[in-house]
């Protein structure tokens, strides 16, 4: 006979290697995998909707909602990436034909302000700076900023699209993780060693922290993102896509968020002398900034909440982990952690509160 050590080291190690195995055979399917569970959760609802109105008829239901999503969810986001990387190369040609003659008078402005102006006049006099030197900084700096930006625009268009092989695979993961995806979930969970309770609050925890991130964080930004750009255009600035895309990641930013984008662009009005723009930009901005205090909560309405820190973390891992999908995935896999850390430490704090309790009934049995 085996002894019980053996068997558990072997299962552990069965464990390991064809866990390693998996990983391996599915490491080619993990962006394909992560666009069609994150499609399946957002789209849930509406295949709920959708069963029901077709009285239960699942497969139907999941294959019309697979049917549609290139044409209604994903051909919008490759448009967009499109969109964005030719802004860019459009935006590099605009700061190269800027006339940069203007600068000293620029400087000047600055320096007959009453406040700032001895600053702007101190670091005229030590730096020194030309209008060439400006020139270069602005066209050589924006270059290698919009150029990673391209290659981020192309890099989302790629991350939802991918290959054809790709692309044909996720719309088939799509359609059972629809159909089969809470089901699939709930035996993934009950591997979860804890008791029933706990695994039930795990999942309500989980799907809420999921919907907060998506519809909360995602959503919030989307929307930021895109009042930044409709700010740009009636603005009258170049590139709107561009920066709205950059206000809509730059939303994530606890403290800052879009005011990185907002900010420069009516300081940028404000100095070439366009006064009506920089003001009407201002406000525009105060209602972006405003907006976030009033759609989060909204969005966010009944849903779990979720750390800023932990979102902000989460996005920067995410993306330079999972690509543009990591938007999503860093902050939930964070969150879910942090959910099982939790769990973790009130189990041990309830197992210390038995044996304290047992070891206290065990002193009183003798007195008695």
């Amino acid at each position: 006979m085996y002894s019980p050590f053996y068997r558990r080291a072997f299962l552990v190690g069965t464990v390991l290697v064809l866990g390693y195995a998996l990983l391996k055979i599915l490491d080619p399917f993990w962006g394909a995998l992560g666009w069609a569970a994150f499609l399946a959760f957002f789209l849930y609802p509406v295949h709920k909707w959708l069963t029901a109105k077709l009285k239960g008829r699942v497969n139907l239901s999941a294959g019309i909602i697979t049917g549609l999503t290139p044409f209604v969810v994903i051909a919008p986001l490759a448009v967009l990436g499109i969109v964005f990387a030719r802004q860019v190369a459009n935006l590099i040609e605009y700061l190269r034909s800027l006339d940069y003659s203007t600068y000293p008078e620029i400087l000047a402005r600055l320096e007959s302000y009453p406040v700032v102006g001895r600053v702007f006049g101190w670091l005229r006099d030590e730096l020194s700076i030309t209008a060439e030197q400006v020139r270069g900084w602005a066209i050589d700096g924006a270059q290698s900023l919009l150029k990673s930006a391209a290659s981020v625009g192309s890099n989302m268009v790629l991350g939802v699209v991918g290959t054809l092989v790709g692309f044909f695979l996720m719309l088939f993961l799509l359609f059972f993780l629809l159909r089969d995806g809470r089901s699939m979930l709930m035996h993934v969970v009950r591997l979860v060693p804890l008791d029933d309770s706990r695994r039930r609050a795990l999942i309500v925890y989980l799907a809420d922290v999921t919907r907060a991130v998506v519809y909360g964080s995602a959503l919030t930004a989307l929307i930021q993102g895109a009042l930044v750009g409709i700010g740009f255009a009636i603005a009258q600035l170049p590139a709107p896509v561009v920066f709205g895309v950059l206000a809509a990641i730059a939303a994530f930013i606890p403290a800052a968020g879009t005011g990185l984008v907002l900010v420069p662009a009516v300081l940028y009005l404000a100095l070439v002398g366009r006064w009506g723009a920089a003001a009407f930009l201002a406000i525009w901005a105060a209602v972006v900034g405003f907006s976030d205090n009033i759609l989060r909560p909204v969005l966010t309405a009944q849903r779990a909440p979720v750390s800023t820190l932990a979102v902000f973390v989460g996005v920067i891992g995410g993306v330079a982990t999972f690509g543009f999908i990591g938007l999503v995935i860093g902050p939930v896999l964070l969150s879910l952690i942090v959910a099982l850390l939790r769990f973790a430490e009130e189990t041990l704090a309830g197992a210390d509160r038995r044996r304290k309790g047992a070891r206290a009934a065990a002193k009183a049995g003798p007195e008695e």
